[in-house]
């Protein structure tokens, strides 16, 4: 038996031998040549899409920066609309040293490598397979990739596409695009993308003037800048700086002594506020421009927060900060009980430009603009309407007559129309009819016109707002209208006929500095000249001898308006112009579920009647102090006593 096994473990022996070597391990060949197929697989691919690969518009997020909006002397910002704090710059304006220590401090073989880090990427990934991690191995190159192309990266095949994207980017593109890109759109902390805006929070100054050390600083606090801001950590961001300094000196970007000269800069105050450009009364400013760019429909929303435009307005900074001081129960001193409601306006009616408002005090804690939005009830103000269309009928202003008298019947209504304390006047012209402000005079003369016509004529003129078209009421300023709707109509009057849009846009530029918009200042011609010449002849009354004559003689200068008390004495208001300014002002108080209210009365005021007189009398003579005495143009013929028909007035029994 041993013998015979002995002879068949030989035989297996000899079979084992007689196995070609070729047959060897055959499953390891297998897997040897798929792992090298696979790997030649990738590198076709990885080929493929390298060579095919077009470098991509930049992404909007890096690109995008605030726009800032100026005052109209071009230089005095008012604040930033909702974006990016990112200014883009041009970096040759730089000292070598800010983009060097930004390389100290992220890459220092930045200047001659590939623009990618195949020891950290092959770091990173063992770091992220082990561990589960997001770690990065990534040159500045592929971090402009990743931010100013891409957008942020976590994924492997993203982070391949950022490599591949970096090194086709580091052969089309200089180091020093690359560098200036990198440096306008990274975050550096505070609120602030890109150097500039960095360069200002941290050290109120611009990046151009930033300092080595500021530079240094800056540069270190590139990986975590909310947590190594010196306000926040100073030991850490000094060791940051530390750091960059040493480095910047051992690669040659520093001398020993510059080196040993760079000591920890101090950083300015900085308090955390998004929206702060919004507070107190500039938000109601941004937000008009905003709302009048969205208009003209040449800015999308996101190019008016993103677009980095540069936003001239046509507020005068001095008189903005009058508008406020005197329109504000806050500093204005006249001891307006607490719940009445200002707005003010004023504009220059050859332009439509406008010089200031007073929308509120603070835009965070209350949004409606007093100025643009908030409603109340304008008074005889609307009565200019009137006066224009009987002016349009061959009305003279000074030599046809009108019963003045009080309480008068109209047809169609009920109760007979009172002037104000029942006063009778007796028979008057248009123009003092105007100054006083007959109710009687003003009912009759919309009767002849028309509600309608009066309703369109105040259309024409400006005002936006629905106005009854059915109700002589209507002269007598029963609907809702705007500060803007009555300063855009008397600046029409003003302006000899022709409507010029208000607007507060004066001009926007690019961030290339290449002009994208300039305001229409083209008018229509909406009345004849005459016209509206006749109609200012007659709005001097107010102002010479009769509502508003105190405030006329306030400031001393010839100027057309009129005043207007609502019903129930819900509103007080006065509108007046010189040739080149008109302003308004209104009060109005309303109750907390927003309902018209009687105003109260203070300090001699009943019911807030003369309040706007004064507020207008002390901003008009400020904002006119200096500037030349103007004349209004005269009317070539003065119309006709009775009307061009011969029935007006009391030749026809009115």
């Amino acid at each position: 038996m041993p013998q015979n096994r002995n002879r068949t473990v030989a035989a297996n022996s000899a079979l084992v031998h007689e196995v070609p070597p070729k047959h060897r391990h055959p499953l390891m060949r297998r897997i040897l040549l798929a792992v090298v197929l696979a790997a030649a697989a990738c590198l076709g691919i990885l080929g493929y899409e390298y060579a095919t690969l077009v470098i991509p518009q930049p992404d909007a997020f890096a690109v995008a920066q605030a726009s800032t909006v100026y005052y109209s002397d071009g230089t005095t910002p008012i604040g930033k609309l909702a974006g990016d704090n990112r200014h883009i710059i041009d970096c040759s304006t730089l000292p070598d040293y800010v983009g060097n220590a930004i390389v100290a401090s992220e890459n220092r073989t930045f200047w001659t490598d590939s623009g990618i880090d195949l020891r950290g990427i092959a770091r990173a990934l063992f770091t992220n397979v082990t561990t589960g991690s997001r770690q990065g191995g990534s040159t500045i190159t592929q971090q402009y990739a990743e931010r100013y192309y891409l957008g942020e990266t976590t994924t492997y095949p993203g982070k391949v596409k950022e490599a591949l994207l970096a090194l086709k980017i580091a052969q089309t593109q200089s180091k020093s695009t690359v560098l200036c890109n990198y440096m306008n759109t990274i975050y550096f902390g505070r609120g602030a993308y890109g150097i500039e805006e960095a360069a200002l929070r941290y050290f109120g100054v611009s990046a151009s003037q930033l300092t080595i050390p500021q530079a240094a600083l800056l540069a270190g606090i590139i990986p975590a800048p909310n947590s190594w801001d010196p306000a926040v950590d100073a030991t850490s961001a000094q060791q940051r700086f530390n750091r960059v300094i040493s480095i910047m000196r051992d690669d040659g970007y520093l001398t020993q002594a510059e080196a040993d000269a760079a000591t920890m800069p101090d950083t300015i105050d900085y308090t955390s506020t998004d929206s702060s450009d919004f507070t107190g009364s500039n938000g109601y400013l941004l937000m008009m421009v905003e709302d009048e760019l969205k208009s003209t429909d040449a800015f999308k929303d996101a190019d008016i927060a993103n677009g980095g435009y540069t936003i001239i307005t046509t507020i005068d900074k001095d008189k903005q900060a009058l508008m406020q001081q005197v329109a504000s129960p806050a500093t204005n001193g006249l001891g307006e009980p607490s719940g009445i409601e200002t707005g003010g306006m004023s504009a220059d009616p050859r332009t439509g430009a406008i010089i200031a408002i007073y929308a509120g005090d603070d835009y965070q804690s209350k949004q409606l603009n007093n100025a643009t939005q908030a409603h109340y009830e304008p008074g005889s103000t609307m009565k200019a309407f009137s006066l224009i269309g009987a002016i349009e009928n061959g009305v003279s202003v000074d030599s046809t007559y009108f019963n003045g008298n009080s309480p008068q019947t109209f047809a169609g209504l009920e109760k007979p129309v009172a002037n104000y304390a029942n006063k009778s006047y007796g028979n008057v012209t248009l123009t003092q009819a105007t100054a006083y402000s007959v109710n009687t005079v003003f009912m009759r003369i919309t009767e002849k016109v028309g509600p309608a016509s009066v309703a369109q004529i105040a259309h024409d003129a400006g005002i936006s707002s629905t106005l009854s078209d059915d109700s002589p009421f209507v002269t007598l300023g029963i609907d809702g209208v705007s500060v803007e709707d009555v300063t855009q109509a008397y600046a029409t009057i003003a302006n000899q006929g022709t409507k010029v849009s208000l607007h507060c846009v004066e001009s926007v530029k690019d961030s290339s500095g290449v002009m994208t918009y300039a305001a229409p200042t083209n008018g229509t011609q909406v009345f004849d000249a005459n016209t509206a010449n006749l109609a200012t002849q007659a709005l001097r009354g107010p102002m010479q001898f009769g509502t508003a004559r105190a405030a006329g003689a306030s400031v001393g200068r010839a100027m057309a308006g009129k005043t207007g008390t609502a019903n129930d004495n819900t509103a007080e208001s006065i509108v007046g112009y010189t040739p080149s300014v008109v302003t308004t002002f209104a009060i109005w108080y309303p109750g907390t579920d927003g309902s018209a209210q009687t105003l109260p009365s203070w300090n001699g005021y009943s019911y807030g009647e003369g309040f706007p007189n004064v507020l207008y009398a002390k901003y008009m003579k400020q904002a006119l102090a200096g500037t030349s005495a103007e004349s209004f143009p005269q009317p070539t013929s003065t119309g006709i006593a009775g009307g061009s028909d011969g029935t007006w007035g009391t030749a026809g029994g009115m």
